[in-house]
């Protein structure tokens, strides 16, 4: 069983600079450490600071090689590494850093551009005959021996078992997961910036090709290069910042299985706990939500975070959404960049949940912009339904 330690960070830090890139192409210019060092002075220009400023660096792998590359002598390192949430938990942790005195400026950063490496690929095996080898996982891998030798296809296989099982429970269709990636793409139609923009149907998404059944390519996220960072201090220094501060209200994390074959509940994810004890700590509910910045892998994860995040009772995520109530003009806005779906997508989203949030609370996204919004959620999923980090961030601090 479960329980909610009593904690607080409560508005002790605050996110003071955000900065992430993405291309209707799906390609940037640049990779690596070049690109992400580009993420982090973008940031810090936007809050004000300079990389004399940081003290503390995270990144979803090796931090120390980042710092070194930046020049910086960090007193605080985080490489959390769980997938698509590594950068949620990244925010909590650092918040509890910041709060305990550890480090006062924090960057984050995560660049991924899987497009433009296979790009680049190929004009190597084409001018030289040699295209590079295939990377390897490191470390034990289970599912090569237990899922893959059965025929599951991943990633999108994992999460049709959550979308069949869902479906097989609840009655959810293929209709209503599809209004997901339609109200997603609705969103993107008024970013200059997303990957794809023109406007699609319920019957668009469902013609177009099965993928894993029964999730068809619309209900599968973008494969795209993407970059971003973030920037946080404690309160009291944001105040005197460039940028209206975004404080970090609440925070928690849940994990429950890395293979999806162990996977306690396929309808239930590890949001069913994270979600509302970083709501406690915020002191919030989810009716107090302006945004849900809630990672979209595929039409079936958005769904779920609904469901366990408390937006709606387990099994009604379908009929919730089917109305189409989280694109504009909708009662609960979601994803306003485009989501995964629609906007970009390098591998490990959560990143631009957050860059997104921290810019609706500060009224920076022109023509998609919310009504000033008071109270944002990023909701990270890592791996596959596997790890669940989330962040509840608000325009004022502690009380």
């Amino acid at each position: 069983m479960y329980t909610v330690t009593q904690r607080s960070l409560r508005g002790a830090a605050a996110i003071v600079g955000v900065h992430d890139a993405a291309s209707p192409t799906g390609v940037l210019d640049g990779h690596g450490r070049a690109l992400e060092a580009r993420m982090i002075k973008a940031a810090l220009d936007d809050a004000g600071l300079t990389v004399a400023d940081v003290d503390g660096v995270t990144c979803a792998g090796m931090p120390a090689g980042l710092a070194e590359y930046l020049g910086i002598h960090p007193r605080y390192v985080d490489g959390t590494q769980v997938g698509g949430s590594s950068f949620e938990l990244h925010v909590e942790h650092a918040a509890a850093a910041i709060a305990a005195g550890l480090c006062e400026v924090v960057v984050g950063v995560y660049a991924a551009t899987p497009r433009g490496d296979r790009e680049r690929a190929k004009a190597r095996a084409s001018g030289a005959g040699n295209g590079g080898g295939a990377r390897g996982m490191p470390g034990p891998n289970p599912g090569l021996e237990w899922e893959m030798p059965y025929g599951l296809r991943n990633p999108m296989g994992s999460y049709a078992l959550a979308a069949s099982r869902h479906m097989y429970e609840y009655g959810t269709t293929s209709e209503q997961l599809a209004q997901i990636a339609v109200d997603a793409r609705r969103w993107a139609s008024m970013n200059p910036n997303a990957r794809y923009r023109d406007l699609i149907t319920v019957d668009d998404v469902l013609g177009s090709p099965l993928q894993c059944s029964p999730l068809h390519l619309l209900d599968c996220c973008l494969v795209t290069d993407g970059a971003g960072a973030f920037v946080m201090t404690t309160a009291e220094r944001a105040a005197d910042l460039a940028r209206p501060p975004v404080y970090v209200l609440g925070a928690a994390t849940s994990g429950d299985h890395s293979m999806i074959s162990q996977m306690p509940d396929l309808t239930t994810t590890a949001g069913a706990v994270s979600g509302p004890a970083a709501f406690a700590m915020a002191g919030v509910k989810p009716d107090d939500v302006d945004l849900l910045m809630g990672y979209d892998s595929f039409t079936i994860t958005a769904l779920l975070h609904l469901e366990d995040l408390g937006f709606c009772a387990k099994g009604e995520g379908g009929a919730f959404v089917e109305d189409g109530k989280l694109g504009p003009g909708g009662s609960l806005a979601m994803n306003t960049n485009g989501g995964g779906l629609s906007y970009t997508h390098p591998g490990q989203y959560g990143m631009f949940l957050l860059v997104e949030a921290v810019r609706q609370l500060r009224g920076d996204c022109g023509d998609r912009q919310l009504d000033s919004p008071q109270i944002a959620v990023a909701h990270g999923s890592g791996g596959v339904l596997s790890t669940m980090g989330t962040i509840v961030l608000g325009t004022e601090g502690a009380r």
